[in-house]
């Protein structure tokens, strides 16, 4: 095989290996999230339950850096503590890590069954929760053909006179090697992925177990940087628990490291096979992580607070506060096509306050402060600001110098405003009310409840998020999915309404007081998703797949 041949079949069985542990990731979080987050944000103020829970939703969510994201946007909104947020990190990192064990064992067997079964649910059913199964099952098919395909595609490498060459110089220069694991997992994004390749190059005899080691603490220093690089520009609050996950594991890694560099410990306490102790080095080094972080959590919460104030500058601005400079410049409407391209510009902005507000305002409905609540109406002052300036600007276009295809674009961004705006005044004049009353009289949803409006929430989110996509791209396709998606919306409306009666019948105090609120939320964002989908209407009709207010028949 040429150097070229086995470079690109390495390539593709690590991309193969990369989708997969993100197809199981995604599948998890569309099907499970909304549960996995209310477990979450319950057990955050007990602390051996805060580590126990994170190690579980790394599991589920095969990523610890998932879940150091989401711990994160919690300890922002002020629904967890930075201390509790710490731990649950800690723990996140040994469920990432109990992953790895799981997967390094042969289970080459389950590859058929799972690609076989998960196409099969995903191809017969139109449920969600069955399709993102489905989804789950073809993905963990995938990611163990991957680790087959890397184990197969390495054998060359172990006849190559250039790989001992390479390998002799990083296991002289422990330091290059630390680098270099940390670079490759932060390309990566996934330390599952880089402990298991770097497993099954240990297993075919191309990386030694003590470079394996070495590059073992180099892989966990790369993937506590990964959530701090991709916060970098969120608010300071949300950068406190990546940054103190970073502290911990950046430190712990590089004591390891000078460890293991002066006194040469003997590895064969991590088991016989050289697969078996990079794995168990993994596993070994993040319980050691966990039993130093319970202790030390609160200084590492206080270091990495100090820390991010030193770096905030500015950024301690709110989100409503960071005012962007407009796209609506007057020089350019002597061209309609320019001024249409600054009117988009500016409309998707407006889509982007009103993705924040959607988000915030089912946060405020377990966790509301005061502060947290003026930003939302600040938010929602901006999103009129831009709505009137928009107005004006289209209307000062000038229409002799429109096409018709403009004229239309014109008259469909200003649609799009006007629903826009209704949206940010359902969220603010209704839900926000909502919330007040909430805090007001103390009340507290059951847990089916709560369950049944998180889904219902975030399936209006994630169809707002394909509304904003269609005004973008005015992709057929993806109007078509839009509003589909209300029909399944209304389903889903019907059946909340149905088990939230049964609850009042069989008389829980809870669905009592809070049934005034569970109904109108539930009308508020059916609302909601009804004004968004209406953003791909004239998409549809375009194209001729409207019927009145129905859809034709898929060609």
């Amino acid at each position: 095989m040429s150097g070229s041949v086995f470079f690109l079949h390495l390539a593709g069985a690590i991309a193969l290996l990369l989708w997969a542990t993100r197809m199981v990731k995604t599948g998890v979080e569309r099907a499970y999230g909304d549960v996995l987050r209310v477990k979450l944000r319950k057990s955050m103020q007990r602390p051996l339950l805060a580590v126990a829970t994170g190690a579980g939703l790394a599991v589920a969510f095969q990523s610890s850096t998932a879940v150091t994201l989401l711990v994160g946007s919690f300890a922002g909104s002020g629904i967890v503590s930075t201390l509790g947020g710490q731990l649950a990190v800690r723990g996140a990192e040994v469920g990432s890590a109990l992953v790895v064990r799981l997967l390094s064992f042969d289970l080459s067997f389950l590859v058929p069954l799972c690609v076989t079964a998960g196409t099969t649910i995903f191809m017969t059913t139109v449920r969600r929760e069955w399709r993102q199964l489905g989804r789950i099952l073809v993905g963990v098919g995938l990611l163990l053909l991957s680790l087959e395909m890397i184990g197969q595609t390495s054998e060359p490498l172990r006849e190559s006179s250039v790989v001992p060459v390479i390998i002799g110089f990083l296991s002289e220069d422990t330091v290059t090697a630390f680098l270099l694991a940390a670079l490759a997992t932060w390309l990566f994004h996934s330390s599952i992925a880089a402990v298991l390749l770097l497993a099954t190059l240990a297993e075919k005899g191309i990386v030694p177990p003590e470079l394996g080691l070495v590059m073992v603490l180099g892989i966990n220093l790369g993937s506590s940087i990964i959530a701090p690089v991709l916060t970098r520009r969120s608010p300071p609050a949300v950068r406190v628990v990546p940054i103190g996950n970073l502290l911990m594991r950046g430190a712990g890694s590089v004591t390891a490291l000078a460890f293991l560099t002066a006194l040469d410990p003997q590895l064969s306490w991590l088991g016989t096979a050289p697969a078996d102790r990079i794995v168990n080095a993994h596993i070994a080094f993040n319980v050691l992580m966990l039993i130093a972080g319970v202790p030390s959590a609160p200084l590492v919460a206080k270091a990495s607070r100090w820390l991010v104030q030193q770096t905030v500058g500015d950024a301690s601005l709110s989100t409503a506060e960071i005012e962007v400079p407009s796209a609506l410049k007057d020089g350019a409407l002597s061209s309609p096509r320019l001024a249409l391209g600054n009117a988009t510009r500016e409309v998707v902005r407006v889509c982007e306050d009103i993705e924040i507000m959607l988000e915030r305002i089912f946060m405020l409905y377990e966790a509301a402060d005061q502060k947290a609540i003026e930003d939302l109406a600040a938010l929602d002052d901006r999103v009129d600001r831009r709505h009137a300036a928009l107005k004006l600007y289209l209307a000062r276009i000038d229409p002799h110098r429109m096409e018709d295809d403009d004229a239309e674009r014109c008259q469909e961004l200003l649609g799009a405003c006007v629903k826009l705006e209704q949206v940010g005044d359902v969220i603010v004049r209704n839900m926000l009310v909502h919330v007040r009353k909430k805090v007001q009289h103390k009340l507290e949803f059951t847990e089916d409840g709560w369950l049944e409006l998180a889904s219902f929430h975030s399936t209006v989110l994630a169809n707002a998020r394909l509304a904003f996509n269609v005004l973008v791209s005015r992709d057929a396709r993806t109007a078509r999915e839009l509003v589909l998606q209300k029909d399944q919306l209304r389903e889903a409306e019907k059946e909340t309404a149905r088990r939230h009666f049964e609850r009042l019948r069989e008389g829980t105090v809870r669905s009592l007081d809070t049934s005034t609120i569970h109904l109108d939320t539930i009308r508020d964002l059916k609302q909601i998703n009804s004004l968004l989908t209406a953003i791909a209407y004239p998409v549809l009709e375009e194209r001729g797949l409207l019927s009145g207010s129905r859809l034709r028949a898929a060609e």
